[in-house]
């Protein structure tokens, strides 16, 4: 049961990877950031784009997991476990959700992301691609149109 609890906690722990999160410091400090990178043995981070709670600007900086005493996920992002429940719908047991890397894969060849399909071709991929847009669109309506524009 322990090595499930283990592997639950680094699927969570990597599912924060490119979200901006805020790590609050023992020392009282928090940055705001994006998480690139992390240590799983010590959980240091890596933030890019990171502000501090002054305002202060920083490219890049690293933190000590020693200090960190809580990160809360800013930006969680769509959900890709409820698309994979609709292409099974779609596609039924021809559907794989990987938790940890975020993907989708339908028929074993047509990769979904956070971005769409990113891999494979053909009509079952189009098929999948629509059915991500109108996913898109119900969680993030006339949101949605915005970004894809820009």
């Amino acid at each position: 049961m322990a090595a499930i609890a283990s592997k639950r906690f680094s699927d969570e722990f990597s599912s924060m990877l490119d979200k901006q999160v805020r790590v609050e410091l023992s020392g009282g400090i928090s940055f705001e950031g994006k998480l690139t990178a992390y240590n799983p043995t010590d959980y240091s981070l890596w933030l890019v784009d990171a502000r501090d709670n002054t305002g202060k600007h920083f490219p890049k900086i690293f933190i000590s997991g020693r200090s960190i005493t809580f990160i809360e996920v800013l930006e969680a992002g769509v959900s890709l476990e409820k698309l994979a429940e609709k292409l099974n719908k779609v596609f039924p047991n021809m559907v794989k959700y990987i938790r940890e890397a975020d993907v989708i894969l339908v028929m074993d060849r047509i990769r979904v992301t956070k971005d769409g399909v990113v891999e494979g071709s053909g009509p079952a991929a189009e098929r999948v691609q629509k059915i991500y847009e109108e996913f898109m669109k119900e969680v993030y309506g006339d949101e949605y149109h915005k970004e894809k524009k820009e």
